[in-house]
Formats: structure tokens, C-alpha cells, sequence
């Protein structure tokens, strides 16, 4: 994951927790992380309507059978506006295009506004999107 202003790390806490995997920042993994991996979560905030540089970054570094044989799922975390952008879609995709099996639909986490704090029922549809994700391994 990456996060500006944390939402984005509390999302993936709280993901990582319901299904007892581990948050690791985009900043401390690398092609070694992620051997053994079954199952991979992307999660960024939106910035200009797309991920962070340091997942798009992070994300073309990877070479195209890097993520073979791993379950991979995105999110991003959102003002709730009509024109937010969709930086998780992007994630998914790219993810795809890795060969990574995507297996639940990219989600979004709102915001009030920049800098603010995630709307209150997020951490419990984070919880809800985790769930569906266990159901799906």
C-alpha cells in the first residue's frame, strides 16, 4: 500500500487483520517479498484520478509473470465525489496485466475531503470486503 495522510494504511490494516495476512508499505516490498505469496491486496489513495507514483512506479517495475499463480485484489481511498477517479480500477488492471488472478472487483474507500479521515462506515465495509475476499480463496 501506499497512503498520504493514513487512510489508506487504516484500510489495509483492518484487511490485512480479517484475513491474518501482513501490511507491508509499497516502500518495503520487492520481487523476494513476494515469494510464497498467495494472495496480494494493492491499496492506494487517489491522486489526479489515478494511484500514487510510488504504486504506479512500483507496479510497472514488476516484470509480466511476476504475480503468476498469486490472487490478487485493489483498493484506493477517495473523496466521495462524482469525479473522483477510479485509481483502483487502474491497480486491478495493472495487477491483471502481471498475470496476478484477480478475484474480487476493485473497491473504493471514502473520504470526507483531502486530509480528512475516512467517512465512519468504512473500517466496517473494509471488514465486509475482506470477508468476501476470504470467501473467494
Amino acid at each position: 500500500y501506499d497512503s498520504n495522510f493514513g487512510n489508506t494504511k487504516k484500510i489495509v490494516d483492518v484487511v490485512a487483520q480479517e484475513l491474518q495476512g501482513e501490511s507491508l508499505s509499497v516502500n518495503d516490498v520487492n520481487t523476494n517479498t513476494l515469494q510464497g505469496v498467495g494472495l496480494l491486496v494493492v491499496g492506494s489513495p487517489i491522486n489526479a484520478w489515478r494511484p500514487t507514483i510510488k504504486i504506479k512506479t512500483w507496479l510497472e517495475s514488476l516484470k509480466d509473470n511476476t504475480l503468476s499463480n498469486i490472487k490478487a485484489a485493489a483498493f484506493d481511498t477517495r473523496i466521495k465525489v462524482w469525479f473522483s477517479g477510479n485509481a483502483a480500477k487502474k491497480i486491478s488492471r495493472s495487477l491483471e496485466s502481471k498475470n496476478a488472478n484477480i478475484i474480487t472487483a476493485p473497491q473504493g474507500f471514502y473520504i470526507k475531503e483531502n486530509e480528512s479521515p475516512l467517512l465512519k462506515k468504512e473500517i466496517e465495509n473494509a471488514k465486509k470486503w475482506a470477508k468476501k475476499i476470504r470467501s473467494k480463496l
